[in-house]
């Protein structure tokens, strides 16, 4: 995760489809993601990336049709908010004050599937 610095406001990552979906990494993120597309997911793997505890990164899906599927070390809370159909699936930690990766997935068919590894 590219950390920008206090004084700048925070940099967003944009990623923009028709058809397909996006696979990011973390390293190359900053601290809020935007990626849209008409029919897609995002794949989202977060595993090698130092969030600090405290700290929030913020991924906004947007599309038609396609899901999030993200992957995040054991002990970071993910926060799953915005409107689609399609469940949550998400077993992990609930304790306040980790790092947070916060996820609004807006669409009309899609879920959001978290993994910890």
């Amino acid at each position: 995760m590219t950390k920008t610095s206090g004084d700048h406001p925070q940099k967003t990552d944009i990623k923009v489809s028709l058809i397909g979906g996006h696979r990011l990494k973390g390293e190359n993120l900053h601290e809020r993601t935007l990626t849209a597309s008409l029919i897609g997911g995002a794949d989202i793997d977060l595993t090698d990336i130092d969030i600090p505890d405290g700290a929030e990164l913020r991924i906004t899906k947007l599309s038609l049709i396609g899901g999030v599927s993200l992957k995040v070390r054991p002990d970071v809370r993910v926060e799953v908010h915005g409107i689609r159909l399609g469940g949550v699936k998400d077993d992990g930690p609930t304790v306040p004050g980790g790092p947070t990766v916060r996820i609004d997935a807006w669409g009309l068919i899609g879920g959001v599937n978290v993994r910890r590894g």
